[in-house]
């Protein structure tokens, strides 16, 4: 690599440890401390909200690299241009598409970062922060099973435990479960097991009864039936039934890519929408040296100014918020319609026109502006 290449370029990378350093700090204290409230409020000790806040840095991480890269371009640029290094490189016959070369490869660094980040690492911390998540829950779920005393873990539920054996067990259970006045039923049972399952915390009733009581009109009918085992989902009461299944964010892309059986009654989702959450991680790390070469394209269309080219870094934010417009707007089509998903490809296209019509305007020559002698 020529010597000017390697300054330019140890100069964005310089800046970019800056920036992407201030901005994920940023970000990541943010999510802190929502997650600091919601953990301690559960009783949560430090070592545990230290580990989710680390689950979450790989996320954010890679949706602050652009960005990043983007405000070192920029500055860098502008820090250049105003100690007239711009000027010097271009009087030496380097053209817009030469000096953009270093900023290029600059960008494909900070891409191939991205897609180390959406490909591997944010998929790992999701699926650990998802079974962590579930294990918490657990436990909770574990703590309000209280014996001696009535609970009502949910609007219509009651739930009473005698005792709890030293081994676990639950001694003398009683469920009531009246949350649809038409059909309330009455769970007993001698003994119960708390059981880890996928969707959450599930109670096994051993030797028990069911009673269920139907009204339909003036019609009443009463349906008992005694078991020796049944499993109830106790982690519903807890949580209100709103428990989901597993995220398609958890998985790698090269399963989401060609989603087999077990993922898709994992996630509930479909094929198409696996398929449209692979696409959309391969398309992200395309915009990482598109933001790159807009902060540093823009700013050298225009000649020098004492002023500044704070209108040309003006241009250049309008143009990124151009392309993450783009962006959203693609992953919320695909969203509502998987079919869609080469649209997601769309705003990297765009943006790569911008940066080439931005080199092209920046490589014209320009005309000098003389006025006329008085007559």
């Amino acid at each position: 690599m020529p010597r000017i290449d390697r300054y330019i370029l140890g100069q964005m990378l310089t800046l970019f440890g800056f920036f992407a350093l201030v901005l994920v700090s940023v970000y990541w204290i943010n999510r802190a401390v929502s997650l600091f409230d919601d953990l301690l409020s559960d009783g949560q000790t430090a070592l545990v909200v230290l580990e989710f806040t680390a689950l979450t840095l790989p996320l954010v991480i890679s949706v602050v690299l652009p960005v990043a890269a983007f405000a070192a371009t920029a500055y860098g640029t502008n820090r250049m241009a105003g100690e007239s290094e711009l000027a010097a490189m271009q009087a030496a016959g380097l053209s817009p598409w030469r000096l953009a070369r270093p900023v290029l490869v600059f960008g494909v660094f900070v891409g191939l970062m991205v897609a180390v980040l959406v490909h591997g690492l944010v998929p790992l911390a999701r699926a650990r922060l998802a079974d962590r998540q579930a294990e918490l829950a657990q436990d909770v779920t574990e703590r309000f099973l209280r014996p001696g005393t009535f609970q009502y873990p949910a609007e219509g539920i009651t739930l009473f435990i005698r005792d709890i054996a030293t081994d676990g067990r639950l001694l003398d259970l009683f469920i009531e479960d009246a949350r649809d006045p038409a059909s309330q039923t009455i769970y007993t049972s001698e003994e119960a097991l708390v059981a880890r399952a996928d969707s959450g915390p599930v109670l096994i009733l051993l030797r028990g009864l069911s009673q269920n009581l139907r009204q339909s009109g003036d019609q009443r009918s009463l349906a008992v039936t005694r078991f020796d085992e049944f499993s109830y989902d106790v982690g519903a009461l807890f949580t209100g039934g709103d428990q989901k299944g597993r995220d398609l964010r958890d998985y790698g892309t090269l399963r989401l890519l060609g989603p087999d059986a077990d993922l898709l009654a994992a996630t509930g989702a479909s094929a198409a929408d696996a398929r449209r959450e692979a696409h959309e991680r391969i398309a992200q790390p395309l915009l990482a040296p598109i933001a790159a070469m807009i902060g540093f394209a823009t700013l050298l269309i225009g000649g020098y100014s004492r002023f500044g080219v704070w209108r040309q870094i003006l241009w250049a934010i309008l143009g990124l918020i151009v392309v993450q417009f783009l962006t959203n707007a693609a992953a919320n089509q695909a969203g509502r319609d998987p079919a869609m998903w080469p649209v997601l490809y769309l705003p990297a296209l765009v943006g790569t026109a911008l940066c080439c019509g931005l080199l092209w305007l920046a490589g014209r020559p320009r005309r000098l502006k003389h006025r006329g002698a008085p007559a």
